[in-house]
C-alpha cells in the first residue's frame, strides 16, 4: 500500500509550458462549450509556472490565436511588434549582411519573453477551472495491470543526500488519470523513460539537438531600438559547426542576446559557452553592449529533428505534445506556435476519445496533427537542418534553394545519420581550442553566470545527474575525448579535479549548478549521464528569460 496521497483527474498534463498549457486550456474551453466536465491538472517542476522556461523569444502568434481568437483585448504580454529584420554573415571584424531568409522574416510576431507568456497562459488556464500545480516534479509513471499509463506520481522531498528521510520529509503524490499528456519540453526525463518502455521511436531517425545560451542586457537608452530583430551566421563557430546568433530588442532598453550551437559538433575541445562570451567581443556587439549591464543568464537545450525524427506520438494511456516530441520549426529559430497547436490538436482529440468512451491510445492525435498547418510547416523545412551534415557552404546552399525555389516539395526527405552523442572525434584527432580568459565586463566566467539565472537546489539531496557507470568519465571521456563535460556544461556542473598531494583526477559533479539545460543527457558520448529532476521547485528561476 502506498503511503502516498492520491488525486484522480480525467487528464493530468506534466509540464507547465506552451504546450502543455495549451492542452489543458483546449481541454477546459471544450468542456464548457461542450456542457461537460472533463477535470485537468498541469504538474510542474519550477517554483512557479514559467521560471523554468527559456527561449529567444519572436513569437508568432499564429498558435496563440488557434487558442484564444482574441488574445490582444485579453492583454497578452506581447507588447513589442517586430520592426526590422536584418541578417548577417560574421567575420572575426565584420557583419556582411545578407538577405534575410524567408523563414526568418518576423513580420507580424513579436519580440517577447516567453516565461512572461507562459505565466499569462497559466492564469487563463486556471480562470477556466485547470488545477496548476507548480513546484511538482514528476519522476515516474504508474501503470495498470496492462502495462497502459494509468497516471504519474511526484518525487519524494525531504530526502538526504544519502537517503535517508529529514524531519520535512513528504513522499509524494500520485495523479491517476484517464490521459496522460507529456508536455516536458526537450529531452523530458519521464518522455525518455516512456520512450523506452514504448519503443517510441522504433520507426523513426535519430534526432538532433542544439544549445541555446542566452544573456538579458540593459542597453544605453540612445543604442535600443524595440522591435529591432537580428540573427547572424559564422563567427565565431568553425564552418564544421551548426549555429548561429540571435539579438532582439526588448522594451525598457534591453536586448536579449544568445548562441545556439548544434549538439552534433565533433570538436570535443569546443565549448558553447566560451563560443558565446567570444561572440559578444565582435566589435558589431561589443559596441551595442559596452556601457550595458548583463542581469540575466541562462542555457536550455533544443530539438532540432525535424520532421522526419519524430516519435510515435501516442502510448498506452496517453500522447506527446510541443517540444517533448520535437515540434520546432528549426529554420525559424521558433516553437513556441507549433507547441501551442500541437496543445490544441492534442487536446481536441483527447475531449473526443474522452467523450466516446474510449481507452487505449489517443489514436485521432496524429491523423489530425497530419492535417493541419503544423504539419504542413515542419514538411517545408524538413530538409534545411540536415542539409548542413554535408558541411557549411553545401547546406547554406541547399537550405537556400530550399527555402526560395523549392519551398520543401523536393521529393526527398534527408535523414540525421547518427545521434549527437556519436559525433565527438578522439581528442588527439581534433584541433584544441584555447579562449580567453573572461574580462568581467563584457565576458564572464561559468559561475557568474550561473549567480544571474537565480540557480537554487536545496543540496542534501541525491544527486538528480546520475552516471550509470561511475568508471565512464574517466576510462572513457578524459581518456578518449579529454572530459567533454567540462566544457560542453553551459553552467560548470562537471569537473576533473585534481587533490592536493595526488596526481590523479577525480570526476566531480556540482549538482547544484545545474540549470536543467539537458545538454549533458544529450551530448555524453556513451549516455552514461542520466538527467532527472531533483525535488520540486529546485533549479534556475528565470525572470522574463
Amino acid at each position: 500500500m502506498s503511503e502516498r496521497e492520491s488525486m484522480d483527474f480525467d487528464v493530468v498534463v506534466v509540464g507547465g509550458g506552451p504546450s502543455g498549457l495549451a492542452t489543458a486550456i483546449r481541454l477546459r474551453q471544450l468542456a464548457e462549450e461542450q456542457g461537460r466536465d472533463i477535470s485537468v491538472c498541469v504538474l510542474e517542476k519550477g517554483a512557479s509556472i514559467g521560471s523554468h522556461t527559456l527561449s529567444g523569444a519572436v513569437v508568432e502568434p499564429r498558435g496563440l490565436a488557434d487558442l484564444f481568437p482574441d488574445w490582444k483585448e485579453r492583454g497578452a504580454p506581447l507588447n513589442t511588434p517586430v520592426t526590422k529584420d536584418v541578417f548577417y554573415f560574421m567575420t572575426r571584424k565584420r557583419a556582411l549582411r545578407l538577405m534575410v531568409p524567408p523563414a526568418l522574416k518576423n513580420k507580424g510576431n513579436h519580440v517577447a519573453s516567453l516565461g512572461a507568456l507562459c505565466r499569462w497562459l497559466g492564469e487563463q488556464a486556471e480562470a477556466l477551472g485547470v488545477d496548476v500545480f507548480p513546484g511538482f516534479a514528476v519522476t515516474e509513471a504508474l501503470y495498470d495491470e496492462h502495462g497502459a499509463v494509468r497516471g504519474v506520481a511526484t518525487g519524494a522531498m525531504g530526502v538526504s543526500r544519502d537517503g535517508t528521510r529529514g524531519p520535512n520529509f513528504e513522499p509524494g503524490v500520485e495523479i491517476n488519470a484517464k490521459v496522460v499528456v507529456l508536455a516536458e519540453g526537450c529531452r523530458g526525463s519521464l518522455t525518455r523513460t516512456l520512450t523506452e518502455r514504448f519503443d517510441l521511436r522504433k520507426d523513426c531517425g535519430p534526432g538532433t539537438y542544439g544549445i541555446g545560451i542566452k544573456e538579458i542586457w540593459e542597453i544605453d537608452p540612445a543604442k535600443a531600438h524595440p522591435g529591432r530583430v537580428m540573427h547572424s551566421i559564422g563567427w565565431p563557430l568553425p564552418r564544421d559547426v551548426y549555429g548561429g546568433s540571435f539579438l532582439y530588442h526588448l522594451q525598457d532598453n534591453k536586448v536579449s542576446i544568445g548562441l545556439v550551437i548544434g549538439l552534433d559538433y565533433a570538436n570535443p575541445w569546443l565549448s558553447p559557452f566560451n563560443e558565446f562570451q567570444q561572440f559578444k567581443t565582435h566589435p558589431a556587439i561589443r559596441a551595442l553592449l559596452e556601457g550595458g549591464r548583463c542581469v540575466s543568464y541562462g542555457a536550455r537545450a533544443l530539438v532540432e529533428g525535424g520532421l522526419q525524427a519524430l516519435p510515435r506520438l501516442t502510448f498506452p494511456g496517453g500522447l506527446i505534445v510541443g517540444d517533448s516530441a520535437g515540434f520546432m520549426n528549426v529554420a525559424k529559430i521558433k516553437g513556441s506556435h507549433t507547441a501551442i497547436k500541437s496543445g490544441v490538436v492534442a487536446a481536441e482529440a483527447i475531449f473526443t476519445h474522452l467523450a466516446e468512451g474510449r481507452t487505449g491510445e489517443v489514436l485521432g492525435y496524429p491523423e489530425a496533427l497530419r492535417k493541419s498547418w503544423l504539419w504542413a510547416e515542419l514538411k517545408a523545412v524538413r530538409n534545411i537542418r540536415p542539409s548542413f551534415h554535408f558541411g557549411f557552404w553545401t547546406g547554406l546552399t541547399l537550405a537556400g534553394l530550399e527555402s526560395h525555389v523549392f519551398h520543401g516539395r523536393l521529393p526527398y526527405t534527408l535523414k540525421h545519420s547518427k545521434g549527437d552523442n556519436e559525433k565527438l572525434v578522439p581528442a588527439a584527432k581534433a584541433k584544441k581550442i584555447e579562449y580567453p580568459a573572461p574580462d568581467g565586463r563584457l565576458t564572464f566566467d561559468r559561475l557568474t553566470q550561473v549567480y544571474l539565472s537565480n540557480t537554487a537546489h536545496e543540496e542534501d539531496q541525491p544527486c538528480h545527474l546520475r552516471l550509470t557507470d561511475p568508471s565512464i568519465p574517466l576510462s572513457l571521456n578524459l581518456a578518449t575525448y579529454a572530459g567533454p563535460e567540462a566544457r560542453y556544461c553551459p553552467a560548470g556542473v562537471y569537473e576533473y579535479v585534481q587533490d592536493a598531494g595526488s596526481d590523479a583526477l577525480r570526476f566531480q559533479i556540482n549538482a547544484q549548478n545545474c540549470v536543467h539545460c539537458k545538454t549533458c543527457d544529450i551530448k555524453d558520448p556513451a549516455q552514461n549521464i542520466v538527467w532527472s529532476p531533483p525535488q520540486g521547485g529546485d533549479g534556475p528561476n528565470y525572470v522574463d528569460m
